[in-house]
């Protein structure tokens, strides 16, 4: 169990006392300030009173593991520091600084002292130049924004995963805070079981929009998670978009009042994390959970392009998730449907070297394909998946990959971008494609064959081209299908799409 040792006087030293005393371990204050003594004292602190706190007097501490000097007198946090390194030379040393601006000399002695200095001035300059530099002068051009809107609509990418949730419920609450009334928005469908039960456990309020839904009642949109309208959403491609937050480095340029994207971070969540922190916004329990369940699937448990960001912003939320209510997002029954698709996939997969592709027909619910391409991906000797089926008039894909020199979202562009959306990160990506004529085709066994074909031969030919600019390809090939087949888009956008709720957006 840690020992803690803290030693001081005033505000300072009681504040951090009563922090301090709240966490595992055992506390012990020492000190000259009486007031202070019975004030901590009545609290339940164990407190050691001293005339002055000189080396000979500490003899009598326990030996401490972790010791903290904080007193308003920069002198004595040299002297009781000195002190602290002759009597417990093993103890881990924390030494606070003091305002005064004069007196270099012993700022510099306290630093060569102590393992972690406390400079409340580089704290204050830290947390203003947060607040009126560059970001600074961003949150309060959201602000401004965001005051003039009196009815924002926040919309997520079609078919929302966490992150996208996520995001839009914090941005809600930034916009609510300024006075907007917000809906959160979405088209398509939720149809994974732990998005379903991370909507229902949160008991998030969300509008669900039609393609055809006026959007006139809306003075403002905002876009999370994704960054131009008709790309990834049903809005018109037209449409005015007001604000656009998105971790996924942009394909074109970015048409909004406000824009912040920043590809470094592994998550949009993590990017909201920071904007509630900025405008002092308190985080509940159902946001906090939200944010960090966002981070945790966007990352793949912090595995998967994750930055230093996305860690701080984990421990940021700690304190206020609800681990009751994440434990019930995390633990959710899988439909019967999605295993059987699970099960096609296995009997339908087809290996070219370490490639894996499988076709499992008619889907009856999309974001299947995800968990059986995951599943899939842990097979021997397979470093990429790629998992499809048909729904709806549209061939819906999945891909994954794992130690490859493949950049899998440019792969599946490259395939499938002239013919349908498609697109994604490194190891994770997906595709939609129209099936256009094919559409026709009565017999479904002929369609899916059809499909097949044209799939697996795009995707062998882009994977083979790749592979050959760094080694001989070790994939079979195949003559490609003639594109004919599908109706493809003119106006087809090369941003990523999301084929499931769990990746590629």
């Amino acid at each position: 169990m840690t020992q803690r040792l803290l030693l001081g006087d005033g505000s300072l030293l009681e504040t951090v006392a009563q922090s301090v005393s709240e966490q595992p371990g055992t506390l012990q204050v020492g000190t000259d300030d009486v007031a202070l003594a019975d004030s901590l004292q009545q609290r339940g602190v164990s407190v050691a009173e001293f005339d002055r706190i000189e080396r000979d007097e500490l003899t009598r501490l326990d030996r401490p593991d972790i010791v903290g000097v904080f007193f308003e007198d920069r002198a004595r946090n040299v002297q009781v520091s000195e002190a602290i390194g002759a009597v417990f030379p093993e103890a881990y040393l924390v030494s606070y600084t003091g305002w005064s601006a004069a007196a270099g000399d012993e700022r510099d002695q306290i630093r060569s002292l102590a393992d972690r200095v406390v400079d409340p001035r580089e704290g204050v300059a830290e947390h203003v130049s947060a607040r009126v530099g560059g970001r600074g002068q961003r949150m309060r051009q959201l602000q401004r924004i965001l005051r003039d809107i009196e009815h924002l609509a926040v919309v997520t990418h079609d078919n929302p995963d966490p992150d996208a949730l996520a995001s839009a419920l914090a941005l809600g609450r930034i916009a609510r805070a300024a006075g907007c009334t917000v809906d959160v928005c979405y088209y398509g469908e939720i149809t994974h079981q732990e998005n379903r039960a991370f909507v229902n456990v949160l008991e998030m309020d969300l509008r669900n929009l039609d393609s055809d839904d006026d959007l006139a009642e809306f003075d403002g949109i905002a876009l999370v998670d994704h960054s131009r309208p008709s790309v990834n959403d049903q809005l018109p491609a037209d449409v005015a978009v007001d604000i656009v937050i998105d971790h996924h480095p942009p394909r074109s340029p970015v048409d909004a009042q406000f824009v912040d994207l920043r590809s470094s971070v592994g998550a949009t969540s993590t990017l909201l994390v920071d904007y509630l922190d900025r405008f002092n916004i308190p985080f509940d329990a159902g946001t906090a959970t939200a944010l960090l369940f966002g981070i945790h699937i966007d990352t793949d448990g912090f595995s998967r392009e994750v930055a230093q960001e996305d860690f701080a912003a984990a421990a940021r939320l700690v304190p206020e998730v609800d681990f009751g209510m994440l434990d019930r997002i995390e633990s959710p029954s899988i439909s019967p449907r999605t295993f059987e698709t699970i099960a096609d996939a296995i009997s339908n997969r087809r290996v070219e070297g370490p490639v894996l592709m499988t076709c499992v027909g008619e889907l009856a619910e999309r974001d299947a394909l995800a968990q059986a391409a995951d599943r899939l991906l842990n097979m021997e000797a397979v470093t990429t998946v790629l998992v499809y089926g048909i729904k709806d008039g549209t061939i819906f894909v999945s891909a994954r990959a794992r130690g490859t020199d493949i950049d899998l979202g440019e792969a599946l562009r490259d395939a499938f971008g002239q013919i349908g959306s498609a697109g994604g990160h490194v190891d994770m990506a997906g595709a939609q494609l129209e099936l256009g004529v094919l559409g026709d085709v009565e017999q479904s066994d002929s369609l899916v064959k059809i499909v097949e074909e044209m799939v697996t031969a795009r995707f062998l030919d882009v994977i083979n081209a790749e592979m050959s600019s760094v080694a001989e390809s070790p994939y079979a090939t195949e003559s490609e299908i003639d594109a004919e087949y599908l109706g493809a888009d003119p106006e087809v956008s090369d941003e990523q799409s999301s084929t499931d709720s769990t990746e590629e957006s």
